[in-house]
C-alpha cells in the first residue's frame, strides 16, 4: 500500500476519497447504487471522459486547451453538411469526418501557439471565442434535428429490466469512451512519443536540448485534443438526437476541473489515465449525489472548486516534503557541505 500511494499519491488519495462517498452517498439514498443509476452515471459522462482524456494529453505537454467545447460545437455544424454533401454517411464515414474536423480545428491551436511563441491558454481563449462567434454568426442559433438516421439511431451495448420494470441501459457513447481511454493509454504510455510529452511538459528547454522536435509535440498534444473534441461531438449528437450551438457551452471548464482533481499538473509532465478517469467521476458522482440528496445545484460548484483548491494544495506541499527530504538527505552525506 506504501508503494502504491508513493507510485500513485493523488489518485490513491482520490479513490479514497470516492471510495467514502460511494459509501455515504449509498446509505444516504436508496437510488445511488441501483444499477440504473450508475448505467445513467456512464452514459451522461461518456463525452465528458472522451475530452478529458485529450486534454489530459494537453496537459501533460505542458498546454492548456480551453476551446475543445465548442470546437465540438463547431464539428458538429460542419458535420452535417458533410454528411449531406456525401449522401447521409455512415458510421465509419462519421468518425473519419469528425475526427478530421477536430484535429484540423486543434492544429489551428497548435500552429498558433507555436507560430506566435503565444502560452497556450491565450490562444485557446482566443479560439474559444472565434469559434463560437463564428458559430452563432453562421448558424443563427438555429437548431438542426434532420439528422442522417444511423446517427441518431440508438445503439445499446447492454440493456436490462428489473423486476420492477426498470430498464438499465448502456449506449455507444460509453463503448466509445472505452476506446478513446485505451488508445490515449497507448500514446502516452506505450510510445515514444508519449514518452516525449512527459519530457516536453517537464522541462521544454531540455526536452529542445535533447533533440525533441517541439513543433511536433504541440502539434501532437492539441491534435489528439481536437481529435477527441470531434468524437465526443459526434457522440453527443447521438445521445441528445440533435444539433444545438450552445449546448456544449461551458461545459470544458467541469471537464478541466476533473483532470486536475485527477493529479494532472497545470505546469506539464504529470498526469495519468487512471487519475482523469477517477476525476471524471469524482465529478460524476458528487453531481449526481447532490441531485439524489435534493441539494442546490450551485453547492456543486461550490464543492468542485474547494476540491481543485486542496488538490493543488496539497500537490505543491508533497513536492515541497520531497524536495526538503531530498536537501536533507544531500546535507546529511559525509562532506556535502564542503565546498
Amino acid at each position: 500500500m506504501r508503494r502504491l500511494l508513493r507510485a500513485y499519491p493523488v489518485e490513491t488519495r482520490l479513490f479514497a476519497v470516492l471510495a467514502v462517498m460511494i459509501v455515504g452517498l449509498s446509505l444516504a439514498s436508496d437510488q445511488f447504487l441501483t444499477l440504473a443509476n450508475l448505467a445513467s452515471l456512464l452514459n451522461n459522462n461518456a463525452v465528458n471522459l472522451i475530452w478529458a482524456v485529450g486534454l489530459l494529453v494537453v496537459l501533460i505537454a505542458g498546454g492548456i486547451d480551453i476551446s475543445f467545447a465548442v470546437a465540438a460545437s463547431v464539428v458538429q455544424y460542419v458535420a452535417v453538411y458533410c454528411f449531406q454533401a456525401l449522401g447521409g454517411g455512415n458510421w465509419l464515414i462519421g468518425f473519419i469526418v469528425a475526427g478530421g474536423l477536430g484535429i484540423g480545428l486543434g492544429l489551428i491551436n497548435a500552429f498558433l501557439i507555436h507560430g506566435f511563441r503565444v502560452i497556450s491558454i491565450v490562444i485557446t481563449i482566443a479560439t474559444f471565442n472565434v469559434y463560437f462567434g463564428l458559430l452563432m454568426f453562421f448558424t443563427k442559433g438555429r437548431f438542426i434535428y434532420n439528422l442522417p438516421d444511423w446517427w441518431v439511431d440508438r445503439i445499446f451495448i447492454f440493456e436490462h429490466q428489473s423486476a420492477e420494470g426498470v430498464w438499465s441501459e448502456l449506449n455507444l457513447a460509453v463503448a466509445v469512451m472505452a476506446g478513446c481511454v485505451v488508445a490515449t493509454v497507448i500514446l502516452i504510455g506505450y510510445t515514444t512519443i508519449g514518452r516525449q510529452l512527459y519530457a516536453f511538459g517537464d522541462n521544454p528547454e531540455a526536452a529542445r536540448r535533447a533533440g525533441v522536435n517541439i513543433a511536433l509535440m504541440q502539434g501532437v498534444a492539441f491534435g489528439w485534443m481536437g481529435l477527441m473534441a470531434g468524437i465526443g461531438g459526434l457522440m453527443q449528437v447521438n445521445i441528445v438526437q440533435e444539433v444545438v450551438p450552445n449546448a456544449l457551452y461551458g461545459r470544458e471548464l467541469d471537464v478541466l476541473a476533473a483532470v486536475v482533481l485527477g493529479g494532472a499538473r497545470l505546469g506539464g509532465g504529470r498526469g495519468s489515465v487512471l487519475g482523469c478517469i477517477l476525476g471524471v467521476m469524482f465529478v460524476a458522482i458528487t453531481q449526481n449525489g447532490l441531485n439524489l440528496l435534493g441539494v442546490s445545484p450551485f453547492a456543486f460548484q461550490m464543492i468542485i472548486g474547494a476540491a481543485i483548491l486542496i488538490a493543488i494544495s496539497t500537490s505543491n506541499l508533497s513536492l515541497d516534503l520531497s524536495f526538503g527530504r531530498a536537501r536533507g538527505a544531500v546535507a546529511a552525506k559525509p562532506g556535502a557541505g564542503a565546498p
